[in-house]
């Protein structure tokens, strides 16, 4: 491990790239007022954001780039005005990146549950707009991830190496009690166990070899529950047939990043699972305060148990061959 002394002082990070970086531009919000939705969650408070605001965050954290994102993405709408806000939004995110060259790259936000319009401006934002992959939510109205309809998608960016990045959200059940908690607080690791489920047993890593899936805050529950996962055939031995030959393995081919993860528990799942090579620094801004943020990674580094050349991979290195646009721009 550095020494508390080396490049790592007074910042969590040293020449970080940031793969879970959310946004929330003044057009968005007023888009989803417009359409009758007051918040991207209900139950958290309304982060605000600006270029300023990720900019001098990372500058203080040492992240010298963030693949950003904006979630939750196009709210339900008919396939034309769902494709109209995909639009803006991914020709607002490379204005982005080319205004801020080697500080910002971007995840497409795409038209779902429309899977041809989804196609059509997965195609145009990567290879015309120079977007650097998609960003997901763990389902639409109850349509998974992991769900075989998804394959045309999945097609495309694993044609191209192309990232997705598949943030949780709210589950679809509509009589699932709250307890007065908000979703995000105690839903949200399930939502990656089930999108890791599907990818899983419908052999989605396997059949698309190339395709980069990053799941964010750790995997969520994937770590704990990988074992289980892969018990299927004991189960129902039906299910052994839809079995990867190495289960555990193909689920250890999931990328994570280290955002929430920044406590002797997560921390611990995680490292015992994920090689270091699938791990990359996610800060969850601003939807986790920079305090938060600042521990997390402060933990990671100093209790992770990771070597010098893991804890560079996990910095950055291991982003760079995801993202090809931040190559030989270490500092």
């Amino acid at each position: 491990m550095l020494a508390a002394d080396q490049e790592f002082t007074g910042r969590p990070w040293m020449d970080a790239i940031d793969v879970h970086h959310h946004i929330l531009p003044d057009f968005y919000r007023d888009a989803l007022e417009d359409i009758g939705i007051p918040t991207i969650l209900p139950g958290v408070d309304k982060p605000s954001w600006s270029v300023d605001s990720s900019l001098t965050m990372m500058d203080r954290h040492g992240i010298r780039a963030a693949v950003v994102s904006i979630w939750p993405g196009v709210p339900p709408m008919a396939p034309k005005p769902a494709a109209a806000f995909a639009r803006r939004v991914n020709e607002y995110l490379a204005g982005l990146a080319a205004a801020n060259p080697g500080r910002f790259g971007a995840f497409a936000t795409l038209p779902f549950p429309h899977m041809d319009a989804v196609v059509r401006e997965f195609v145009y934002a990567v290879d015309t707009l120079g977007l650097d992959g998609a960003g997901l939510i763990s389902n639409y109205g109850g349509l998974y991830v992991g769900d075989p309809a998804m394959d045309p998608l999945f097609a495309e960016a694993a044609r191209r190496r192309s990232p997705l990045f598949v943030h949780p959200t709210v589950p679809p059940a509509t009589d699932q009690p709250m307890f007065g908690l908000p979703a995000s607080l105690y839903e949200f690791p399930f939502e990656s166990v089930r999108v890791a489920a599907q990818l899983l047993y419908n052999r989605t890593l396997e059949r698309f070899p190339g395709l980069p899936v990053i799941l964010p805050h750790g995997g969520g529950g994937v770590a704990y529950y990988a074992g289980r996962l892969a018990a299927g055939g004991l189960i129902s031995p039906p299910l052994a047939d839809r079995l990867p030959a190495d289960p555990i393995g193909s689920l250890q081919g999931l990328y994570f990043d280290v955002a929430m993860t920044g406590d002797p528990h997560a921390l611990a799942a995680l490292r015992s699972f994920a090689p270091a090579s699938q791990i990359l620094v996610g800060s969850d801004f601003p939807l986790m305060p920079e305090s938060y943020t600042v521990g997390t990674g402060r933990f990671v580094m100093e209790h992770g148990g990771f070597s010098t050349e893991d804890l560079r991979g996990i910095d950055h290195a291991n982003a760079r061959v995801l993202f090809p646009r931040f190559n030989g721009q270490e500092r």
